[in-house]
């Protein structure tokens, strides 16, 4: 995550933390090729994820699972991607943002804190709820920090101009993550935007990560599960210069097909 939240490899970011982890490299031992993502809500899917990011150093490094070397890469990445959502029209407001699967905050620190007056967290780590809330208070942004797993997270309606969404999807089956997706649909203002920066097969098959509980879709079958959430893409864009052996990734950026 970054916990849920930051994962760049082609195998694994916790269930629910926004910190993502780079996720195992392509053809890691515990990645195996599933048709199919996990569909119902499955307690002990998220209890393994819940347990395997329970262990994990509240660190960046431990966020990008040991690949804390490419956060500058990312969030320059992200910044420039944010920036241009900016120059839509109509573009996003600057006043709120929410983090989902923040881990210890290093998104919100490093990116939207720095476009944003006020930044709300979810996390479902709670020794990283609270690593974030230490580093975080002092900037006179942090809003609320939510300590709860996104397939439990119910956002106000109406509340954010942005919501990101950074290597924590994954960790959501394919009917939680439809019903996240009909969540923040609601939460979003008007002209609000919602992005979601994730890891991508290079195939047509979910691979699932037994290590921590999580899947790595291909990217249609993403925006299929979109289109089911009530979401539409707007913009789209691969980050680049990642070290080799990565999944993919890509920025994605989407706005209710119909405004609720």
């Amino acid at each position: 995550m970054e916990s849920n939240s930051d994962q760049p490899t082609e195998a694994q970011e916790s269930n629910n933390n926004g910190n993502a982890c780079i996720d195992n490299v392509e053809n890691e031992e515990p990645t195996v090729a599933n048709p199919s993502s996990p569909t119902e809500k499955d307690d002990k899917y998220y209890q393994d994820a819940k347990k395997y990011w329970s262990k994990i150093s509240p660190t960046v490094d431990g966020m990008l699972g040991g690949f804390g070397s490419i956060s500058f890469t990312d969030i320059r990445g992200s910044e420039q991607f944010l920036k241009n959502l900016f120059k839509l029209k109509p573009a996003p407001g600057r006043l709120q943002a929410l983090d989902c699967g923040a881990g210890i905050g290093r998104v919100s620190k490093n990116l939207l804190m720095n476009s944003f007056e006020r930044v709300d967290l979810v996390e479902q780590d709670a020794q990283f709820c609270a690593k974030a809330e230490s580093e975080l208070s002092p900037s006179g942004k942090l809003g609320t920090v939510y300590n709860v797993g996104l397939q439990d997270f119910r956002p106000e309606e109406d509340k954010y101009d942005v919501i990101w969404s950074q290597w924590v999807l994954g960790h959501l089956t394919d009917t939680d993550i439809v019903e996240f997706f009909f969540r923040c649909t609601k939460a979003l203002k008007k002209n609000g935007i919602m992005v979601m920066k994730e890891n991508f097969t290079n195939t047509d098959e979910v691979e699932m990560d037994r290590q921590d509980s999580s899947v790595t879709r291909p990217l249609q079958v993403m925006k299929q599960l979109l289109t089911r959430g009530n979401l539409r893409v707007v913009k789209e864009q691969r980050q680049k210069d990642f070290p080799k052996g990565l999944y993919p990734v890509h920025m994605i950026a989407v706005r209710p097909i119909i405004n609720s």
